[in-house]
């Protein structure tokens, strides 16, 4: 008998995850096919690490052909599913089109950046879901800081060294806190007299971190605000222009940096596949299956999966939650080909780490709130151990970061052009806590 095909749709951490346990399972007993448009699955908590000059980009990326043996890798971007001929219609990465057939199909295509209807934000925002970004970040703060230095006009300096983060949520929170720490750091290296950076921090939510424990926010707050960022609760963007950004409150703030983080929404991918759908997400049982149809499933952003332990509602789009889906899907794909038994997504939230930059961070493991250093080392330990690589090499990084003076400088490998609002990468960028 032919082995059967497992086509897996997205290497964000539930396709990863997915693929991981397969290969360690099923080994040759069935053709395991992974299509992403990367061969590197993103590790996205460290990402404003990146964008903050403290890790290299390749530090927080993993091979999916090194670390994913018996896995047969496609380069592609998936456009299309046919149900019924069981196939999926991709497109390559320089253009050509393609079919795969699949006897299981598992979707985790992840998500991608939730646009609002505010005017000029999808043309002068960027958002911060993947390396493209993270590496334009990069250049552009030292680029604006750079001609802030030299600008004879006093409002252009103020334009130029004035940076905005919309949405106070974990990813925006770190972006704000690593990049205050960032341009202090090229101040002071610089030397640059009379130029002071200025970081906002807006939210339409009553705090910071709205999702997470109320003891994590007041820490992340009192950081943030000890770094000399300007918070700003119940606040949002009305307009955005070229030179600047109108707040809800009729102020206009002049800037050259709007940063994009209020959250994401499903990959559109999904709502094209003709098959019921909550809030853009896939519905599944509790088993990831998609109701009618056995040979699917989905986890992730991508999927709609009952919460079992909050009856009535689904899980979060979280990586913690993509995480464990991934090893739930993996083993019911087993079990579907008469290896093992099915069983349920069942997960209680272990917590959550946040790194402020330098010793500081709010984490509750297990619910234990901590804060300062102790925190700041939980949280990097456990970033190491929850790295699927290159685990050596952050540890390097973060030594070097302590010891010497970050390299400011741009490379100019990501023109803004190529990082529109609209196109930002998938998987939300949450720490997952096994």
């Amino acid at each position: 008998m032919s082995r059967p095909r497992i086509v897996i749709v997205g290497a964000g951490f539930a396709g990863y995850r997915t693929a991981r346990q397969l290969s360690r399972t099923m080994g040759k007993r069935a053709d395991i096919v992974l299509l992403n448009p990367t061969d590197y699955f993103l590790y996205l908590p460290l990402l404003p690490q990146v964008a903050a000059g403290i890790l290299e980009p390749r530090r927080v990326t993993v091979s999916l052909t090194a670390t994913l043996p018996g896995t047969r890798l496609v380069l592609g971007e998936a456009t299309g599913v046919d149900l019924d001929a069981r196939r999926i219609r991709f497109t390559g990465p320089e253009g050509h089109h393609g079919e795969l057939d699949y006897d299981t199909l598992v979707l985790s295509v992840g998500s991608v950046s939730r646009l609002l209807p505010i005017p000029g934000v999808a043309q002068y925002a960027r958002g911060f879901r993947g390396l493209p970004e993270a590496l334009y970040l990069r250049d552009h703060i030292v680029r604006q800081l750079e001609l802030a230095a030299h600008a004879d006009d006093e409002e252009e300096r103020r334009a130029r060294s004035t940076f905005i983060v919309v949405g106070a949520g974990y990813t925006g929170t770190e972006v704000a806190a690593q990049g205050a720490m960032f341009t202090d750091s090229i101040v002071r290296r610089e030397r640059a007299e009379g130029l002071r950076p200025r970081w906002m921090l807006l939210d339409i939510a009553p705090r910071v971190l709205p999702e997470l424990d109320e003891r994590l926010s007041r820490t992340a707050d009192r950081v943030l605000r000890q770094r000399g960022v300007d918070v700003r609760n119940k606040m949002s963007v009305k307009e955005a222009k070229p030179d600047g950004v109108l707040l809800d409150d009729g102020e206009f703030v002049p800037t050259r940096s709007l940063i994009w983080c209020v959250g994401v929404r499903p990959d559109p991918l999904v709502s094209n596949v003709g098959l019921p759908t909550e809030r853009g997400r896939l519905c599944v049982d509790a088993f990831l299956n998609v109701p009618d149809h056995p040979e699917v499933f989905a986890c992730g952003d991508a999927a709609a999966v009952p919460d079992l332990t909050q009856p009535g509602k689904y899980t979060p789009m979280t990586a913690q939650h993509a995480w464990r889906q991934g090893k739930t899907a993996a083993r019911n794909i087993a079990a579907r080909y008469g290896m093992g038994e099915r069983g349920a997504h069942e997960h209680h939230d272990k917590g959550f780490v946040v790194d402020l930059g330098g010793v500081k961070a709010a984490a509750n493991p297990y619910r234990i709130p901590l804060s300062g250093p102790l925190a700041g080392a939980v949280t990097r330990g456990y970033h190491l151990l929850a790295m699927p690589g290159n685990r050596f090499r952050v540890a390097a990084d973060w030594l070097l970061d302590a010891v010497l003076p970050r390299q400011a400088v741009q490379l100019g490998m990501v023109r803004s052009g190529s990082v529109p609002l609209d196109t930002a990468s998938p998987e939300l960028a949450r720490t997952p806590m096994e």
